[in-house]
């Protein structure tokens, strides 16, 4: 029965129906057919979103919506503009910094596309850069949000696998970095090949303190968010939290450009975000909950230890499912569908599931900038106003710096848990 759950949710899901839907009706009919009683979905719904883990995600959406709204990322982007707009490859490098330094207080790729990224485009036209190139760029850099805390996918992936949520975050960090180099480097070959634009000169002592400084008290952010956590004064949760009230507090006392309209977009926008992911959440647990039952984890468990037991093996293996679920599904979707049968056949190999929370989720982000569900892909023509062959195309260089580090992160644990083991 549980093969027949997956499989009315594959020929939904193909058929076009939205994906709440696609999980929802065999749950529902799942639970007709087994006479189980109706309040049992009501229950399982429920339960999924009593989380405190979650009430992260929201926090961290409405941050980085208010920032939007209220204009930090154009003092950020200034300053990056500042400070790496000399370098080969100009506003290029600019984008790819800046939006490690977003991702620093969103947490979310298509927050990074489409907030910054809007702005990061408009300025590489202007400059003379293609449209294409600019969307490319763009696109590829966003894949760091999602990795560097604080990050929604990593809060969803915890709290469905009870890893520390902590240690994920702590783990991304240097995968953000080594993902970021990478992209530069690339940007910077690039460069050199198709003569892109660059700023005229380096910047003075005090032109680069002029931008540093309206940006200051933004870059603080994530440094306190993360220090916090590194000293256990509080939890994710509530580093998410310590963040908005420092965030309202830095744009209405040192900005003083926050208005109430600004506060108001920002949290319409909050909650139609975060309605829908949560209701993905809600909908498959429930369809995680059948799957237990039908004991599809311990039977995929089974069947991939008899394959191989070898932990370098059973990572590639767990690439391509992330990958292939990524090219289809949204993370929240996937990560709550795929992880559940992937992570206890691993786990039970020997493979840490901190470092298997990272290439899920590194995986699942490249998946944002893949066909045919590539949700970034999208996004990404409609602002820059191009084709989506047109972008595929300009996004070829940018696959190799980020399946190395794919490669990297996969192959190299002690590079992922670094920072982690200092909790441990």
């Amino acid at each position: 029965m549980g093969l027949a759950v997956i499989g009315a949710f594959l020929v939904l899901f193909i058929a076009g129906f939205p994906v709440v839907y696609a999980i929802l009706i065999p749950s529902i009919v799942y639970v007709l057919i087994e006479g189980l009683p109706y309040g049992l979905l009501v229950q399982r719904i429920t339960y999924a979103l009593d989380s405190f883990p979650l009430v992260a995600v929201p926090i961290f959406i409405f941050v980085g919506n208010l920032m939007n709204s209220a204009g930090i990322t154009d003092r950020i982007f200034r300053f990056a503009d500042t400070a790496v707009g000399r370098f080969p490859g100009g506003l290029a490098q600019v984008n790819i910094f800046s939006s490690l330094i977003f991702s620093g207080m969103s947490g979310a790729a298509l927050a990074d596309v489409g907030g910054l990224g809007r702005i990061e485009i408009a300025a590489m036209k202007k400059k003379g850069f293609t449209a294409p190139f600019s969307a490319a760029v763009t696109g590829a850099s966003a894949v760091v949000g999602p990795i560097f805390p604080p990050s929604i996918p990593l809060i969803v992936y915890g709290s469905v696998t009870s890893v520390s949520i902590v240690q994920l975050l702590l783990a991304g960090i240097v995968p953000a970095l080594v993902c970021v180099v990478l992209l530069m480097l690339t940007t910077v070959f690039l460069s050199y090949r198709y003569n892109l634009p660059r700023s005229e000169r380096w910047p003075t002592l005090r032109e680069l303190g002029g931008d540093l400084l309206p940006a200051l008290p933004a870059l603080l952010a994530p440094v306190l968010m993360i220090a916090g956590m590194l000293l256990g004064l509080f939890t994710p949760t509530e580093a998410a939290a310590v963040t908005v009230v420092y965030v309202l507090a830095i744009s209405a006392i040192f900005y003083r450009d926050l208005t109430f309209e600004h506060l108001w977009q920002a949290l319409i926008l909050t909650v139609k975000s975060t309605s829908a992911i949560l209701i993905i959440v809600a909908v498959a647990a429930m369809f995680g909950w059948i799957l237990a039952v039908e004991q599809i984890p311990q039977d995929f468990a089974r069947w991939i230890l008899k394959f191989s037991t070898d932990p370098i093996v059973l990572l590639i293996v767990a690439n391509l499912i992330f990958f292939i679920a990524g090219m289809f599904l949204d993370s929240t979707t996937a990560t709550l569908l795929v992880v559940p049968v992937i992570a206890p056949p691993m786990i039970l190999a020997g493979i840490d599931p901190v470092h298997l929370g990272i290439i899920a989720i590194f995986n699942l982000m490249f998946g944002l900038l893949t066909p045919p569900m590539g949700l970034s892909l999208f996004l990404l023509s409609s602002i820059a106003k191009v084709s989506l062959r047109q972008l595929l195309r300009a996004l070829v260089p940018f696959y190799v710096p980020l399946l190395a580090t794919l490669a990297i992160i996969t192959f190299w644990e002690g590079l992922v848990l670094w920072l982690p083991s200092m909790l441990r």
